[in-house]
């Protein structure tokens, strides 16, 4: 039986010992208890599951509560709460993001910040700027303000035991975002999935556009993740084997890029091409920042043509790029960053709240290419034309 449920169910049971209660009225009230804020919309069935009353009832306590303004009607079937509920406990959660220079965890960051905020949920933000010593004293920060819970993204697996182990010492209960801590919940990517459907893209990319087939792969990864992040190389490296023949035969280089950023990938492949410029390379890329990285090297000599790069996250700025005409950025895998803040809030209820939770929960990976883009991110032009009217 749900929480709900036992909240109607010893209501109910408390109505039979105080005669002045009246039924109706409590299981109106547990229907407006069901809504968790007056932004969330709900279906007839959702709510009569979360009730426990048959949908019959519930519907007519529905609409009677749609007739006294409690609540809302939301297009066919949804209903919207007027009321917004008082909560006994408000949640204090720690939230430490990589860094601010990566757009995809901007992303996430804001979404969290929306979400936190429908839930009532009092976040604490802090940035681990892609240092182990600083991710360190975050957690050190989270257990001294006695949080509830920790949302953790930090890259530096060197140091993921001793954070998990502050966080344990504390019983304070754990998410770790993109990299898996001892003892933490993932939320992330499956990142050899992700790695494997770009390098397949890049293999059949190849075979159309390359007679003679590519003569070097370039690996640009994330070192300081250890192989866990890495696994997305490692996915390119099988997805380009198992589309083509020649696959095991074709060099490989694999560079760091400091945390997966922009300015170290720039530098690092532009030392590869003044040492030997490829005539057809593929290059497969940890995330955006370090494809658009790799993609600049290549044109400031001259040299796109010569390349072909698959990306990942699905950024703003990939697809901005996938969209120029004859563009070499052939692929991103999106993770939807924008979709995170609801889902990494909702799970962190459920751990609060003592519900069974899976040890690992992986987002939606979707290949995005210059044909496909515009059908899944059909909103970008929007966005476009609003901001620059902003």
């Amino acid at each position: 039986m749900s929480a709900k449920s036992q909240l109607v169910s010893s209501q109910e049971q408390g109505a039979h010992t105080r005669s002045y209660t009246i039924q109706a009225v409590v299981r109106a009230a547990s229907i407006l208890h069901a809504f968790q804020s007056t932004s969330e919309v709900l279906e007839l069935r959702v709510i009569a599951s979360r009730v426990g009353l048959h949908k019959a009832t519930t519907f007519r306590l529905l609409e009677t509560l749609v007739e006294t303004k409690l609540l809302e009607r939301a297009g066919k079937q949804g209903y919207r709460s007027c009321v917004q509920p008082a909560r006994s406990k408000r949640y204090r959660i720690g939230y430490a993001s990589q860094s601010n220079l990566l757009p995809f965890t901007t992303t996430v960051s804001d979404s969290l910040v929306v979400a936190a905020n429908e839930a009532n949920i009092d976040l604490l933000v802090l940035s681990n700027g892609f240092s182990s010593r600083v991710a360190l004293q975050n957690a050190e920060t989270f257990v001294a303000e006695k949080v509830d819970l920790v949302i953790d993204s930090q890259i530096n697996v060197a140091v993921a035991a001793q954070i998990a182990a502050k966080f344990s010492d504390a019983r304070i209960p754990f998410i770790a975002l993109d990299i898996p801590h001892p003892g933490a919940i993932y939320f992330g990517a499956d990142n050899y999935k992700a790695g494997r459907m770009a390098g397949r893209h890049l293999a059949r990319w190849a075979a159309k556009h390359w007679k003679e087939g590519p003569e070097q792969v370039i690996l640009l990864g994330v070192d300081a993740a250890g192989p866990l992040l890495n696994a997305r190389l490692t996915g390119v490296v099988d997805g380009i084997n198992e589309v083509s023949p020649q696959g095991h035969t074709i060099p490989i280089h694999h560079y760091d890029t400091k945390g997966g950023q922009f300015e170290a990938t720039l530098d690092t492949v532009r030392k590869h091409l003044r040492r030997k410029r490829p005539e057809r390379a593929l290059v497969g890329a940890v995330n955006d920042s370090t494809a658009l990285a790799a993609l600049q090297a290549f044109r400031e000599v001259g040299h796109e043509r010569a390349c072909a790069v698959a990306g990942q996250d699905g950024s703003v700025a990939a697809r901005e790029e996938m969209r120029r005409p004859s563009s070499r950025l052939v692929c991103s895998v999106a993770y939807f960053p924008e979709t995170y803040g609801a889902r990494i809030v909702q799970l962190a209820l459920d751990v609060l709240k003592h519900k069974p939770v899976a040890p690992a929960v992986f987002v939606q990976h979707e290949l995005i290419t210059p044909q496909n883009v515009d059908k899944i991110y059909p909103n970008d032009s929007w966005m476009r034309a609003h901001s620059h009217r902003a």
